[in-house]
């Protein structure tokens, strides 16, 4: 039989274990270290379904550029994904930026501070407005992500289900996380439920040695869910051509870049290296292989040195193409891959943060 309630005694007892663990145990992460809406609203949206690690020096970079609403709402779209590059799902960062131009243009720059006025923004969903609204404001709401949703199937000893009652499961999680929420420090309640989940509770081989929980869950170990689709492979291959150009009073390398087009459902007006017509690269010709993956995506990539006169020939032109000095190329918003192999060829002026998306695998 289903336990779908915790008694008093027990909630009790579980609020003041979890964050007692979380007071002694949390990390040290900069946008804790903010009570500023507009901060916890940035790293709440670059956490969506990226590593914490990644997310990190991103966040930082990001926030010295933007450090507030209004300067985030005067850049341009191409400004923002600059910043965005390597930390992948794009469309984050330009509904970030519209809501941003929304809150500056109708709310004089204020972000809302209720969960239900801030899921009018463009962009943001109920687990952002309760995450914004929770610590930023102490708002009474629970935030649900899939670490909160793990540790209470865990405690209630559920197993996961599939798609036909995963709503039916959802409807439980939020009977039973209503239940627990701490209205006298609701922030803190929801970042420690998160960053057990993250930490101890996690999705294989759970520490429940050391789980603040472990006295009151039922399950005390892995549940079963499950198995993960199996990541699929597909092998592509790219030019890099860089030719010596010139400005005023500078001699300076430049590499071809290709943007992509607006109509494209996946990163769209982000640039790339100009894919080539075939495949496979002779050996002669290979500078390098890079393994990238994107969602469920194993990428095998193949670069291959073109010279400047061969690229009309050996590549399939689908977008603006332009020859871009090798010192301005950091500063644009380029796809994750580009700019990884950029910097493993040594052709950018500076070392870029390198920030993959959370189910990236690189090369051994």
């Amino acid at each position: 039989m289903l336990r779908l309630g915790i008694e008093p005694e027990a909630r009790l007892r579980i609020r003041r274990q979890l964050l007692g663990w979380y007071d002694q145990n949390r990390r040290d992460l900069p946008w804790r270290r903010s009570r500023d809406p507009y901060a916890i609203w940035v790293s709440e949206i670059m956490l969506q379904q990226t590593r914490v690690a990644v997310v990190v020096d991103r966040y930082q970079a990001f926030m010295a550029r933007f450090p507030t609403l209004l300067s985030l709402a005067l850049a341009t779209e191409q400004e923002v994904l600059a910043l965005w590059s390597g930390l992948g799902y794009y469309r984050r960062a330009r509904m970030l930026h519209k809501a941003a131009q929304f809150v500056a243009s109708q709310h004089e720059g204020n972000v809302p501070s209720t969960s239900a006025e801030l899921r009018l923004l463009p962009g943001i969903g109920s687990y952002t407005a309760a995450a914004v609204a929770s610590i930023a404001h102490g708002e009474a709401v629970p935030v649900i992500d899939g670490n909160v949703e793990r540790v209470l199937c865990r405690l209630q000893g559920w197993e996961a289900v599939g798609r036909s009652g995963a709503a039916v499961q959802r409807r439980r999680v939020d009977t039973v996380v209503a239940q627990l929420l701490d209205p006298r420090r609701p922030g803190d309640f929801n970042q420690a439920m998160m960053e057990l989940g993250a930490t101890v509770c996690t999705p294989r081989n759970p520490q429940c040695l050391v789980c603040p929980l472990a006295p009151d869950c039922i399950t005390r170990g892995e549940h079963k869910t499950e198995a993960r689709p199996r990541m699929l492979s597909k092998e592509v291959s790219y030019a890099l051509s860089v030719r010596t150009g010139s400005t005023p009073g500078h001699v300076n390398r430049e590499v071809l870049l290709e943007q992509r087009p607006d109509t494209t459902t996946v990163m769209p007006g982000l640039w790339q290296l100009p894919v080539l017509r075939e495949t496979d690269v002779p050996d002669s010709d290979l500078r390098m292989t890079v393994r990238h993956a994107i969602m469920q995506v194993n990428y095998y990539v193949r670069i291959r040195t073109v010279f400047e006169g061969d690229v009309e020939k050996l590549t399939v032109a689908d977008g603006r193409r332009c020859w871009v000095p090798l010192f301005n190329a950091a500063g644009m918003a380029l796809t994750g891959l580009t700019r990884k192999v950029l910097s493993r060829a040594h052709l950018l002026p500076v070392a870029p943060i390198d920030s993959i998306l959370m189910q990236t695998v690189d090369e051994p």
